[in-house]
């Protein structure tokens, strides 16, 4: 216990800041299911009963920069996107990706010249590009990744004038639940994570179109606080490989008005705090029926870590951050909020952090 201490009080106190603030068409048979019918899915009518796994693989570097396209790799990891649940796709073919973005392309016309897109700015063109993003698949039942790209260029534009980026967006499914995945029937495909970035207007257009063709339904998809709370262990946990920089987490307290804090702790100390952690959790089952694997990282020596950054926290503040939400996280290896907001910023740690989202996506699917 005195090494936790020890590597928590260095943290400095100015790491913390406090402020107080103010505060067409139906969704079709896929959805409809969850409100009472049965749908082509052949499920009952319910939400998944699943929790998030209580353990997982501790996150290592994953080169696969040789297996994506650059292009494709930096959009993933330079843009924070706005998350989305989505339902299995009816009929949807990675074959006919070129025909796909013509009838997105003609959908957002005819929507914008019948007025119905208030919010896209109608003296522009769009055009639209889907494509694979191959590389990332990481097991027989993921369907590889799909990139959407909507390019926009105003009518009058010059005709060597390119065209500019105006909103993207991506559809994945990383390491999912292999049960859920073969419980399907075989005109479905998972593709349950969807990110978007880019003016909300083309986005509900996108979505709509979604919608209609492939008999789906989107839903948001905020990011829990246990999920959050894996998100600080995981990154944390990759410290020595790539350093995360500075540990950051954004807390709200129940209080008028609501009190945010900002949280900022030393790299090294948090990853020697999780360090200690992992070894005590692993004396503790060593030689017994329960020992530790290693390469694994369960939730208790996650919620072990949360309560000792908690417990260091209120010794010098006297604030318990255990009455308020984790709202936000954020390292060098990207940032996360609770209302689904997520960016990526290195590719290395990439997998790991949608194989997270990808089973926070499933949870929401009907059975």
């Amino acid at each position: 216990m005195e090494r936790h201490q020890s590597s928590v009080t260095r943290t400095p106190l100015n790491s913390v800041v406090v402020q107080r603030r103010s505060k067409s068409k139906s969704y079709r048979q896929s959805y409809r299911s969850c409100l009472g019918a049965t749908s082509r899915l052949g499920f009952t009518p319910a939400l998944t009963a699943q929790r998030l796994n209580a353990s997982r693989r501790a996150p290592k570097s994953h080169d696969i920069t040789e297996k994506v396209n650059p292009k494709h790799l930096d959009l993933l990891t330079k843009t924070e996107w706005q998350l989305s649940y989505v339902t299995p796709l009816y009929q949807f073919r990675h074959t006919q990706l070129k025909s796909y973005s013509r009838q997105l392309s003609a959908f957002i016309a005819a929507e914008k010249q019948q007025g119905l897109a208030v919010e896209v700015d109608g003296s522009h063109s769009y055009r639209v590009s889907f494509s694979v993003v191959q590389g990332m698949v990481e097991t027989d039942h993921d369907a590889e990744t799909i990139l959407i790209q909507i390019h926009s260029n105003p009518m009058f534009a010059r005709q060597d004038e390119p065209l500019k980026s105006v909103w993207r967006g991506y559809l994945t499914c990383i390491n999912g639940n292999p049960d859920y995945i073969r419980s399907l029937l075989k005109d479905f495909i998972c593709l349950p994570l969807f990110g978007s970035s880019g003016p909300e207007g083309l986005t509900c257009l996108v979505k709509s179109w979604f919608q209609k063709t492939f008999d789906c339904y989107f839903g948001p998809l905020e990011i829990s606080d246990t999920s959050l709370r894996w998100l600080v262990a995981l990154w944390t946990n990759c410290h020595m490989e790539s350093n995360i920089q500075h540990l950051k987490m954004i807390w709200t307290l129940p209080a008028v008005p609501p009190l945010q804090i900002t949280y900022t702790v030393n790299p090294q100390d948090a990853w020697e705090l999780w360090s200690s952690v992992r070894k005590a959790h692993q004396e503790e089952n060593e030689g017994g029926e329960d020992a530790k694997d290693e390469t694994i990282v369960d939730i208790e020596e996650v919620m072990s870590f949360m309560q000792q950054l908690k417990s260091h926290f209120y010794r010098h503040f006297r604030l318990d951050l255990s009455a308020g939400s984790l709202n936000q996280v954020s390292t060098a290896l990207g940032s996360a909020k609770s209302n689904g907001r997520i960016k990526i910023s290195n590719s290395k740690y990439m997998i790991t952090t949608l194989t997270l989202l990808t089973e926070c996506a499933l949870l929401k699917m009907p059975i």
